[in-house]
């Protein structure tokens, strides 16, 4: 049951792409130490540096790696310790000939050394390359294991951030709901901050006695409904609602989702900043979009 509780918890949270994982674990007479660091990315990007003995299982590592990491720029590194007998290597002898000329030819034309060329020799590539041994069944499913081991402990760290992140998030999209709730109460006294500041244009301008009250009453009506906000209230409203909703939801991939979702409250909070025509609810409108700034950044990191 606590496993089984800790597997429903997790699948609740909201996952960060930046982590990192670390496992060492011996497989036969070889000790791998595999190293997986994530960061932020669009899509998935792989950079994949392996020991040569583990080239034919590439396809089956990028695999395992893409479906369990998902989204992020994933750099991982699997180095190879010997610890039993000394394995045989191979000399190219071949290219090493194709080596020795040009370089005995500089060596004459430069007056240098020779007897330093083959010290030289081998260390240029492919002259000397390991033996083709491989993994036998039985070590590629040790090694799996210490793959997800490190998997493992970088999705733990990406668990901990989300934690953290869904926290901040949250907060967020409270702080625009209270300024939301202000914008609310400030609403009624802008419609009448309008119509009494029209009213005053008229009578100072054209004289109280020389306009049709009625024929205001009417206008008014009209541009009071133009500039009205209550549909962008409720809209964004219903976009928070949603946004908090998605974040308790098992997805585990939902930081496209959130984006867009942060994405249309922008655009509730920019069109009643250009409908309000008022000090107070333009103040009101500054608060959120700076916490909506504020969202968004996190957003860029979740999974």
């Amino acid at each position: 049951l606590q496993y089984l509780y800790a597997f429903i918890k997790n699948s609740f949270m909201l996952k960060s792409m930046t982590g990192f994982g670390r496992a060492e674990e011996n497989v036969g007479d070889k000790t791998f130490l595999v190293d997986i660091k994530s960061l932020n990315g669009k899509q998935f990007e792989l950079q994949l540096k392996m020991a040569g003995i583990l080239k034919p299982f590439e396809f089956d590592i990028r695999r395992l790696l893409s479906e369990k990491l998902g989204r992020g720029s994933i750099d991982c590194t699997i180095s190879l310790k010997e610890t039993g007998s000394a394995k045989p290597i191979t000399i190219n002898t071949d290219l090493a000939r194709a080596y020795y000329k040009p370089l005995a030819e500089l060596s004459a034309a430069l007056n240098l050394d020779p007897s330093h060329i083959l010290s030289t020799l081998v260390k240029l590539p492919e002259v000397i390359t390991p033996s083709s041994e491989t993994l036998s069944d039985e070590e590629w499913g040790n090694f799996q294991k210490v793959l997800q081991a490190a998997i493992n402990k970088l999705n733990k760290h990406r668990l901990n951030e989300g934690a953290m992140m869904e926290q901040d998030l949250l907060l967020r999209i409270n702080n625009i709901l209270s300024q939301q709730e202000e914008v609310i109460k400030l609403e009624p006294l802008r419609q009448e901050k309008i119509r009494e500041g029209i009213t005053r244009l008229l009578e100072e301008n054209v004289g109280k006695e020389n306009y049709d009250g009625n024929r205001l009453e009417q206008e008014l009506i009209y541009y009071i409904e133009k500039i009205d906000i209550t549909e962008e209230q409720v809209r964004l409203k219903n976009h928070c609602a949603y946004f908090k909703t998605l974040i308790s939801e098992p997805d585990e991939s939902k930081g496209k989702k959130l984006s867009f979702i942060l994405q249309e409250i922008g655009r509730e909070i920019n069109t009643t900043g250009s409908k309000a025509y008022d000090a107070s609810i333009q103040k009101c409108v500054i608060q959120m979009k700076d916490e909506l700034e504020k969202a968004k950044e996190q957003v860029l990191n979740i999974l």
